[in-house]
C-alpha cells in the first residue's frame, strides 16, 4: 500500500474523526507498532468509503515514518456485533487500508451462536479477506493482552492507557494550526526580507524617512506576528504536558511524547526564523538610517554650501576702502557686523562638517560620498574666514591711512588758525615778530608727528588700498600740506625780517579796523584774476592755494593778513562740507539699513508668521517712496556731493542741477500721514521688534522714517552756513539760489501737504494750476446779491476761512482740527467755494485795517473781506495775487496782439517807429519774463523810454512798494480787458478807432505825435475829452494845467469814477461798479483809468484799460 503524498488535516476531516470508528489511542506492540483501534461502532457499515478512506489516511499519517514503517498493528472489537458485520468491516478494512500492516487482531462476538459461526465462516473464508498479514481472531480480552500490553490499551479493551479522544482531536487540530502558523510566518519573513533586500535607497530625506517608517511598521507587524506564534505553541505545549502536571506518577504515551516534540520543533524553527530576521532587520535598519543620515548630510551641505556661496559673494561685494576715517571706521563696523550675522552659517558648516567625520568614523557605506564633501564645507569656511581677514586687514591700512590724512589736514587747519589768529600789527614789532616766530616754530616742530613725510612711502605701504579716487585725495591732502608749509616758510621770512631790522624804535601802526572789516576776503574778480594767472588749477587746489598765490613779497603785511582770513573762511567751510557729506552718508546707510532690515524682511518667508494682518500688502503705505529716495542719494547726488569736496563754495551748483530730483520729497511727505496711521496702529506687531532686535537699533521704526522729512530741512541750513562763509566767493549767487530753491521745495511740501487735506471738492485739484500760498484769514462778506440780513450779519461777524491761491483760481475753505496724535493732529480743511482767477479784483488796501484787503468777483457782485494775521502776510498775499492777475494780462495783450497781426498787416501808429510802444513793451515782456519782476509793461501804450519810475513811498505797485506803506486811498487793479462801446467801435474789422465817451481819462504815456501844439503831458495826469478828430486823436483839456490839445486815444485810460476806495486788481472782464451811497463822477461820466503811478487821495477803483480791436474774451 502507498501512502498518500497529500497530507490531510484534522481541520479539514474533524467530523469524520469525531465518529470515532477508527483512533490512534498512542499504544504501541512490542516491537514498537502503532495500535490502530477498531471500536465497537454499529454503523461502521454506513461509514462512506470516502471518509472511511481520509481517516485511515490521516490515522496512519500521524506516527513517525520510522513507526509506520514497522507496521501497523489493527485491533477491531466487534464482540457486540455479528458475523457478517465482522466479515464486512474486515474485508472493507483488507481493501481500503493505505498503510503497512503487521497484525490483525479481532475480537470476535461474544454470543455462542456467533462465536461459533464465525469459527466456521472464518476457516472456510479466509481466503476471502485476501491479507498478507495474519488475521487472527480473539475470543476474549486476556487473549489481547497476549498480544498486546495492557499498558498499551484502552480501557474499553481491558488496558490502562489514558485516552481522550476529544482532547487527542484538540491537540491534532492546535498543533497542525501552529504548523501552519509556524509555516506562513516563515514565508512572509522570507517575503519581506526579499522586499527589504530588493528595496531602493531614496535620494531624498522625505522619501527615506518614509519608507524606514513603512518598514519599521511591517518589522512591528511581523514580530507581533511571531509572538502570537511562540505564544500559541507554548499554549499546545502546556497542554500535552498537562496530564504530567496533575500527576508525577502518569507517563506520556508515545503518540503524546511525538506531539509534544513537533511542537518543540516548531518552535525552535519559529525562533531560529525570529533571529534570522532580527539579524537581518538589523542590518537593514542600519542601511536605511545611514541613508537618512547621509540624505539629511546631503540636505544640510547644499544648504550651507548655499549659504556659503552667498556669504562668498556678499563679502566679494565689499571693495570699498572708505574715503573718510569716519567712513573706514563705519566699513569696519559693517565688516564687524556682517561677520558676526555670518558666523551662524559659518559654524553650522563647520559643524556639518565634524558630524559627516563622525559619520566615516562609523562605517558609513557612503563614506566615498561624504569625504569629498566635507573636505569642501572646511575648504569654503576657511576660504570664507580668510577673505573676512583680508578684507579687514585693506580696512585697517585704509583705517590708518584715513588716520594719517586727517591728522595731516587738522595739523594743516590748526596752522592755519594760527596764522590768522596771529594779529599784524603786534607783529610789527621786534618782540612781537619773534614771538610770533617762535609760535610758528613751535607749531612746525609738531608736524613731525602729524604731517605726511614721504609721499612714495605712503604709496608703497598703502598699495593695496589705494584707488585713483584715494590717490587723488592723498594728493590733495599732500598739496594742501605743501601749501601750508609755504605759508609757513613765508610768514617765518617775514618775521625774521622784522626782527632782525629792527634799528631804531618804530611805532607800529595797525591796519583800519573798517578796512579789514570792508574787504573779509578777496574779492571774485581779483581771485578769479588770480586762478587765470594760475591756469585754472587753484580751483582744483583749493582755497589755501588760492590764498597763497595771492601773496606778493612787497607786500607781506596786509596781503598775509587778508590771505589768512580767506585761510580762516576756507577752513569755515571745509568743515561745513564735511558736515554735509558725513551727515549725507550717514542718510544713505540709515536709509539702506531700513530699506534692507524692514522693508525687505516684510517679504521674507521666514518672517511672515510674525506680520500681523493688518500690516501685510502695506509696504508701500508704510515706506513711502522711501527707496526712490535711497537710489537717488546713494547712486547721484552723495557721489556729486564728492565731487565737490575741493571747492566747497561751488557745492550750491550741485543742488541746482538736482533741484528738479529732490520734487520726490513731496509725495514722501503727502504719504506721511498714511504711514503714521498704519505705525500707530501696527507698532506693537512682533515683526517690528524682531526687526529691531536684528539690528540692534536703540530707536523704532518711527524715528528712522522720520529721517527724510529731517533731511530735507537739514540741507537749508548747510546751505546757509556755507552761504555765511562764502560770501565774497564765486559760487555765493548759486548757493543763494540753491537755498532759495530749497526754501521753495520746503514751502511747496508744506503747502502740498495742506492741499490734500482738502475734503469736499467735486474738481481735480490739480486742474487749477500751481499752489501758490495758503494761509487763514477772517473774511466778511459783501455781495450785491443775497438777502439784505445775511448781508448786514456778515459785516459784523467774520467767518474763518483757510485760502488756497492757485494759478487758476482761489478757493476758501472751513479749517477743522482733528483729535490725535502727530499727523493725525493736522488739520482738514471743507472745501466751500471757488473763485476763478479770470474774473477776480483785489483792492489792496481797505480803510480802518491795515491787515485788510478786498478780493472782489464778477465787478463787485461777490466782494470778500480779508483780514490777514499780519501786514507781512497779506502784503505777500496782494503781492502774489497781482502777479497772477498781472501774467493773465500780459497773456491776454500777447493773444490779442496775435489776432491783430493776423486781421491787419499794418496799422496806424501813434508813434515814430523808433519809439515803437509795442517794440518796447515787447521787450519789457521779455525782461519780465526773465527776471520774473513786478513792473507791469503795457503793451501797445507803454513805450519802454516812457514808463515812469514807480514812487518812492508806496505810491505806485511796483514790486518795491509795500501796501502798508501805502496811502489809505490806493487805486484798484484788474487784468480784464473788456471792449468799451465794442458793438459800435470795431465795425468792419476796423483797428485803431475808440467811441469817444465823454468823461475824464488819466494819461498813460505823453504825447507821441509831436506836432507843433503838443500837450506836454506826463503819465498819471488827468484830462478832460472835448471832442473827438480824426486818425485816433482825442481833443482834451488838462485838469491841470487847464492847457488843451490833441491827443492819441491810445494814450488814455478811462476813469471810473471818484468815489472812495481802496486800490483793486481784477480780471472779471467787467469795471467794478462804484458802492452805493457814493457820489457819481463829475458830469455824469464813466470813467476808465489806467495810471502806473498811484494818485494820493484820488480813491478810485481803476482796471486795464481794453484792447483797441474785437476779439474773444480772454
Amino acid at each position: 500500500m502507498h501512502r498518500d503524498i497529500t497530507p490531510l488535516c484534522a481541520a479539514d476531516i474533524q467530523d469524520q474523526l469525531k465518529k470515532r470508528f477508527a483512533y490512534l489511542s498512542g499504544g504501541r506492540g512490542q516491537d514498537g507498532s502503532p495500535v490502530i483501534t477498531f471500536p465497537d461502532y454499529p454503523a461502521f457499515g454506513d461509514v462512506p468509503d470516502k471518509e472511511f478512506q481520509n481517516v485511515m489516511t490521516y490515522l496512519t499519517s500521524i506516527p513517525s515514518l520510522q513507526d509506520a514503517g514497522i507496521g501497523f498493528i489493527l485491533v477491531i472489537d466487534r464482540r457486540q456485533d455479528k458475523w457478517t458485520s465482522v466479515k464486512a468491516s474486515i474485508l472493507r478494512i483488507a481493501a481500503s487500508f493505505p498503510a503497512n500492516l503487521q497484525l490483525v487482531l479481532v475480537l470476535r462476538p461474544t454470543g455462542f451462536f456467533q462465536r461459533t459461526l464465525s469459527d466456521l465462516a472464518f476457516k472456510f473464508n479466509r481466503d476471502d479477506f485476501k491479507m498478507k498479514v495474519p488475521v487472527i481472531m480473539l475470543s476474549s480480552v486476556p487473549e489481547l493482552h497476549g498480544y498486546i500490553d495492557k499498558s498499551q490499551l484502552t480501557e474499553d479493551l481491558g488496558g490502562t492507557l489514558d485516552y481522550c479522544h476529544s482532547r487527542w482531536l484538540y491537540h491534532r487540530t492546535a498543533i497542525e494550526s501552529f504548523a501552519l502558523m509556524v509555516k506562513q510566518t516563515a514565508q512572509m519573513l522570507q517575503s519581506f526580507g526579499t522586499e527589504l533586500a530588493e528595496t531602493e535607497l531614496p535620494n531624498d530625506v522625505q522619501s527615506t524617512s518614509s519608507v524606514l517608517c513603512e518598514h519599521t511598521e511591517k518589522k512591528d507587524r511581523a514580530k507581533e506576528d511571531m509572538r502570537l506564534a511562540l505564544d500559541e505553541g507554548q499554549s499546545i505545549l502546556e497542554n500535552i504536558r498537562e496530564p504530567l502536571a496533575k500527576s508525577g506518577e502518569q507517563s506520556l504515551n508515545q503518540d503524546q511524547l511525538d506531539n509534544q516534540t513537533t511542537v518543540q520543533r516548531l518552535l525552535a524553527q519559529l525562533s531560529e526564523t525570529e533571529a534570522a530576521f532580527d539579524e537581518f532587520w538589523a542590518k537593514h535598519q542600519q542601511k536605511l538610517q545611514q541613508c537618512l543620515q547621509l540624505r539629511h548630510f546631503e540636505q544640510d551641505f547644499r544648504e550651507d554650501k548655499a549659504s556659503l556661496d552667498t556669504l562668498a559673494q556678499k563679502i566679494a561685494t565689499f571693495t570699498d576702502v572708505g574715503n573718510s576715517l569716519a567712513h573706514a571706521e563705519h566699513l569696519l563696523k559693517d565688516l564687524a557686523s556682517f561677520e558676526e550675522k555670518s558666523s551662524a552659517s559659518v559654524e553650522r558648516a563647520r559643524a556639518l562638517s565634524l558630524e559627516g567625520e563622525k559619520l566615516i568614523d562609523s562605517k558609513h557605506y557612503a563614506v566615498d560620498s561624504i569625504r569629498p564633501k566635507c573636505h569642501e564645507l572646511q575648504h569654503l569656511c576657511d576660504q570664507f574666514a580668510a577673505e573676512v581677514e583680508r578684507r579687514r586687514g585693506l580696512l585697517s591700512k585704509s583705517l590708518e591711512l584715513h588716520g594719517l590724512l586727517e591728522a595731516s589736514m587738522r595739523w594743516c587747519d590748526e596752522g592755519i588758525y594760527l596764522l590768522a589768529s596771529q594779529p599784524v600789527d603786534k607783529c610789527q614789532s621786534q618782540d612781537g615778530a619773534e614771538a610770533a616766530l617762535q609760535e610758528i616754530e613751535k607749531f612746525l616742530e609738531t608736524g613731525a608727528e602729524n604731517k605726511i613725510q614721504e609721499l612714495n612711502k605712503i604709496y608703497q605701504d598703502y598699495e593695496s588700498i589705494l584707488t585713483k579716487d584715494l590717490m587723488e585725495h592723498v594728493q590733495k591732502v599732500f598739496q594742501k600740506q605743501e601749501g601750508m608749509e609755504e605759508m609757513f616758510h613765508r610768514r617765518q621770512a617775514s618775521l625774521k625780517k622784522l626782527a632782525a631790522k629792527q634799528t631804531r624804535p618804530v611805532q607800529p601802526v595797525a591796519p583800519r579796523p573798517e578796512a579789514l572789516t570792508k574787504s573779509p576776503c578777496p574779492s571774485p574778480g581779483s581771485r578769479r584774476g588770480s586762478e587765470n594767472s594760475s591756469e585754472g588749477s587753484a580751483l582744483r587746489r583749493g582755497p589755501y592755494r588760492r590764498a597763497k598765490s595771492e601773496m606778493s613779497e612787497s607786500r607781506q603785511g596786509r596781503s598775509s593778513s587778508t590771505g589768512d582770513e580767506e585761510g580762516s573762511l576756507a577752513v569755515l567751510r571745509r568743515h561745513v562740507m564735511n558736515e554735509l557729506l558725513d551727515t549725507e552718508r550717514v542718510y544713505v546707510e540709515e536709509l539702506l539699513c531700513v530699506l534692507e532690515g524692514y522693508a525687505a524682511e516684510l517679504d521674507n518667508p521666514l518672517m511672515a508668521h510674525l506680520v500681523s494682518p493688518g500690516l501685510q500688502n502695506k509696504k508701500d503705505v508704510l515706506f513711502g517712496n522711501m527707496e526712490e529716495i535711497y537710489h537717488f542719494h546713494n547712486r547721484i547726488f552723495l557721489r556729486e556731493l564728492e565731487d565737490y569736496a575741493g571747492c566747497p563754495e561751488l557745492v550750491g551748483r550741485c543742488f541746482l542741477e538736482r533741484m528738479e530730483e529732490f520734487q520726490i520729497y513731496e509725495k514722501y511727505c503727502q504719504n506721511k500721514p498714511r504711514s503714521e496711521s498704519l505705525w500707530r496702529q501696527c507698532s506693537d506687531c512682533p515683526f517690528f521688534q524682531e526687526c529691531q532686535r536684528k539690528l540692534d537699533h536703540k530707536l523704532s521704526l518711527d524715528s528712522y522714517l522720520l529721517k527724510p522729512v529731517q533731511r530735507i530741512t537739514k540741507y537749508q541750513l548747510l546751505l546757509k552756513e556755507m552761504l555765511k562763509y562764502s560770501k565774497s566767493c564765486e559760487g555765493a549767487e548759486d548757493l543763494q539760489e540753491a537755498l532759495s530753491s530749497i526754501l521753495g521745495i520746503l514751502k511747496a511740501v508744506n503747502d502740498s501737504m495742506h492741499l490734500i487735506a482738502i475734503t469736499g471738492y467735486d474738481g481735480n485739484l490739480s486742474d487749477l494750476g500751481k499752489l501758490l500760498m495758503q494761509g487763514s484769514f477772517s473774511v466778511w462778506t459783501d455781495h450785491k446779491k443775497g438777502h439784505t440780513k445775511v448781508k448786514d450779519l456778515a459785516r459784523f461777524k467774520p467767518m474763518q476761512r483757510h485760502l488756497f491761491l492757485h494759478e487758476k483760481a482761489v478757493l476758501f475753505c472751513k479749517k477743522r482740527e482733528e483729535n490725535g496724535e502727530g499727523y493725525e493732529k493736522a488739520p482738514s480743511y471743507s472745501y466751500k467755494q471757488s473763485l476763478n482767477m479770470a474774473a477776480v479784483g483785489i483792492t489792496e488796501n481797505v480803510k480802518g485795517d491795515v491787515r485788510k484787503f478786498e478780493i472782489w468777483y464778477n465787478a463787485r457782485e461777490e466782494v470778500y473781506i480779508v483780514q490777514a494775521p499780519s501786514p507781512e502776510i497779506k502784503a505777500a498775499w496782494v503781492s502774489e495775487i497781482r502777479k497772477v492777475l498781472t501774467s493773465q494780462l500780459q497773456a491776454c495783450r500777447e493773444a490779442s496782439q496775435h489776432r491783430v497781426l493776423e486781421q491787419s498787416q499794418s496799422l496806424p501808429l501813434p508813434a515814430p517807429p523808433s519809439t515803437s510802444p509795442s517794440k518796447g513793451s515787447t521787450r519789457n515782456i521779455k525782461k519780465l519774463e526773465e527776471r520774473k519782476t513786478d513792473p507791469l509793461s503795457l503793451e501797445g501804450y507803454v513805450s519802454s523810454t516812457s514808463l515812469p519810475k514807480p514812487p518812492e513811498k508806496g505810491r505806485g505797485w511796483s514790486k518795491t512798494s509795500q501796501p502798508s506803506e501805502a496811502p489809505e486811498d490806493n487805486d484798484g487793479w484788474s487784468s480784464a480787458e473788456e471792449l468799451i462801446n465794442s458793438s459800435d467801435a470795431e465795425e468792419e474789422g476796423r483797428v485803431g478807432a475808440r467811441k469817444l465817451v465823454p468823461g475824464k481819462y488819466t494819461v498813460v504815456t505823453g504825447d507821441e505825435k509831436e506836432s507843433p501844439d503838443a500837450l506836454a503831458v506826463r503819465s498819471g495826469d488827468v484830462v478832460e475829452v472835448v471832442h473827438e478828430g480824426d486818425e485816433g486823436l482825442w481833443y482834451v483839456r488838462n485838469l491841470t494845467s487847464s492847457k488843451e490839445s490833441w491827443v492819441p486815444a491810445s494814450s488814455l485810460s478811462t476813469l471810473l469814477s471818484t468815489s472812495g476806495s481802496a486800490q483793486c486788481l481784477s480780471s472779471s472782464g467787467k469795471a467794478p461798479t462804484p458802492r452805493a451811497g457814493r457820489a457819481p463822477s463829475p458830469r455824469g461820466s464813466t470813467a476808465v483809468s489806467l495810471s502806473v503811478q498811484m494818485h494820493s487821495r484820488s480813491r478810485s477803483c481803476l482796471v486795464f484799460p481794453q484792447s483797441p480791436v474785437r476779439g474773444p474774451p480772454c
